[in-house]
């Protein structure tokens, strides 16, 4: 009997380290609330900064930074999303500012930076 229980074991402690890779991999995957509305936002930035170019790439990734909090409503924060991209060699970094507001993605302001060694 206790040969049956040696594979329960181990097909156990495999089924357990498996569940913890896949949400190690989803958690890794997750993209914040409003990531979405921050590429498409960010896409629509870069363009307008560079003077409208079809080749500009925006990066899939969105990283969510500290919020901001709001100066009119101290009470208040707002979600800072980071989203990177680039036109030929120049890189940038833009973050969008939104307002959670139920379901809704409302953006408060953005910034765009130019990665450049002067």
């Amino acid at each position: 009997m206790s040969k049956m229980i040696a594979p329960v074991r181990w097909l156990l402690a495999l089924s357990i380290l498996m569940l913890g890779w896949t949400a190690g991999a989803l958690a890794q995957t997750s993209q914040p609330v409003c990531a979405q509305e921050a590429r498409e936002q960010a896409q629509r930035l870069l363009d307008f900064h560079v003077g409208g170019d079809d080749r500009i790439f925006i990066e899939p990734d969105v990283v969510e930074k500290a919020p901001l909090r709001n100066p009119a409503n101290p009470k208040q924060q707002f979600q800072v999303l980071e989203v990177r991209g680039m036109i030929l060699k120049g890189q940038y970094r833009m973050r969008l500012i939104y307002y959670r507001l139920e379901d809704s993605c409302v953006l408060m302001g953005q910034e765009i930076l130019e990665h450049a060694s002067l």
